[in-house]
C-alpha cells in the first residue's frame, strides 16, 4: 500500500506549450545547445504547472516526446518511418497516423530515451513530489508496425518488442526511478475482442524483472486521440482476468463515463491500489473542488483510502494547457477538501 492515502497523480503527459509547439515547427533554425535549453525549459513549465496545484506525483509532462508512444518509433532499428499518413483531411481519426514497415530485426540498441527523460526530471524536478515515468507496453507500440514475412501478426511484433520495453523498464530502475506507469491502452481498447488472459501473460513477462523493484502501475483507457475514444469503453470484458496483472496499482478511466462501473474499484482494492481518473481530460467543463471531493466520497464506498489515488481519466496532451491547469488546481483541492 501506499504511504499517502488519497494521493493526487497524473497519468503521463501534458499540454505543450504554444512557444514549444511553433518552435518545434522551426527547428532547423536552432543549434544543438538550443534544443537543448528548449527542452529543459518546456519541462520545467511542466514541472511548474503540477506543483504549483499540488500534485503528490509529477512526470516530465512527456514534453520531449512528439507523442505518448509515436516518439519511441524514432529509437527502434529495423523500421522504415511512414514519411506521410494515409488520410490527413477531416475529422480526426487513427487512420490519421501511419503505420511503419519493418524492414530488419527489430532492436533498440540506444534504448527508448526514457532515461534521459527521467534524468532530466530529477534534476530540474524541487525536492518532495515523487517522480513517475511512463512507458507504453509493447503491444500497444506494435499496433503502429506492419507485419512481414519474420514478423507474421501483430502477436509476433509484441514477442520481440517485449525484451526492448523490458531493458527500458530496467534501465529506468538501475537510474532510480522508483514509480512507473506501463501503459497498455491497445489492451484495455481491445479486450473485447482479444484473450484477456494472453494480455494479462504478455504484460507480466515484460514487468518480472523490476517487479516489487518500485511501485509499478498500469493505466488501462479506451483511447484519446484528438480526445476521441477508440476502444469499447467498458471494464467489464478485461476483469476479473487483468486482476491478474503483477502490478502495484491499476489506474481506470471513469470521469467521462459517467462513473460507470465504479464498484469494479472495490475488486481491484482488495489487492491492488487503484487509481481513479475523476476528471474528464476529453471536456471543457472545468471541474470544481466541490466537484471533485463528491466523486472521491463516492470512490470511498467502493475502496478504502489508504488505497485510492486520484487522476485525470488519461494524459491531458490532449486537452488544452489553460484548462489542464485548472483542471490538476481543483482536483487537488478536492482531494484535500476530503482527506482534511
Amino acid at each position: 500500500m501506499k504511504d499517502l492515502p488519497l494521493r493526487t497523480t497524473v497519468i503521463g503527459s501534458y499540454p505543450f506549450p504554444g512557444w514549444l509547439e511553433f518552435a518545434c515547427q522551426h527547428l532547423d533554425r536552432f543549434g544543438e545547445a538550443d534544443r537543448e535549453e528548449l527542452k529543459d525549459d518546456a519541462v520545467i513549465a511542466a514541472i511548474h504547472d503540477q506543483t504549483v496545484a499540488g500534485l503528490d506525483v509529477i512526470t516530465d509532462g512527456e514534453q520531449t516526446r512528439l507523442d505518448f508512444n509515436l516518439s519511441f518509433y524514432g529509437f527502434l532499428e529495423g523500421i522504415s518511418l511512414e514519411p506521410a499518413p494515409p488520410r490527413r483531411f477531416g475529422p480526426p481519426a487513427h487512420d490519421q497516423r501511419g503505420k511503419h514497415a519493418v524492414t530488419a530485426e527489430l532492436a533498440a540498441p540506444r534504448g527508448l530515451g526514457t532515461v534521459a527523460e527521467f534524468e532530466r526530471l530529477k534534476r530540474l524536478a524541487p525536492a518532495g513530489p515523487t517522480l513517475k515515468a511512463s512507458v507504453p507496453g509493447p503491444y500497444t507500440l506494435s499496433g503502429r508496425l506492419l507485419p512481414n514475412s519474420q514478423y507474421p501478426d501483430r502477436w509476433a511484433l509484441t514477442e520481440a518488442l517485449l525484451p526492448i520495453l523490458r531493458l527500458e523498464l530496467e534501465a529506468l530502475v538501475a537510474a532510480g526511478c522508483r514509480e512507473i506507469t506501463v501503459d497498455e491502452p491497445s489492451m484495455s481498447c481491445y479486450a473485447h475482442r482479444e484473450d484477456p488472459k494472453r494480455f494479462v501473460g504478455i504484460f507480466n513477462r515484460t514487468v518480472e524483472s523490476v517487479t516489487g523493484k518500485c511501485h509499478l502501475s498500469t493505466h488501462l483507457c479506451f483511447g484519446n486521440y484528438k480526445a476521441r475514444a477508440v476502444g469499447l469503453r467498458r471494464y467489464a470484458p478485461m476483469f476479473p482476468a487483468f486482476l491478474g496483472m503483477n502490478v502495484d496499482e491499476i489506474h481506470v478511466e471513469m470521469a467521462s463515463r459517467e462513473f460507470a462501473e465504479l464498484e469494479l474499484i472495490g475488486e481491484i482494492a482488495k489487492t491492488k491500489d487503484v487509481a481513479v481518473g475523476i476528471i474528464d481530460v476529453k471536456s471543457y467543463y472545468i471541474e470544481t473542488p466541490a466537484d471533485v471531493a463528491d466523486r472521491v466520497r463516492a470512490c470511498l464506498k467502493h475502496a478504502p483510502a489508504d488505497r485510492l489515488s486520484f487522476a485525470p481519466d488519461c494524459g491531458l496532451s490532449q486537452t488544452a494547457r489553460w484548462a489542464a491547469k485548472q483542471k490538476l488546481k481543483n482536483m487537488v483541492a478536492g482531494v484535500k477538501m476530503v482527506r482534511q
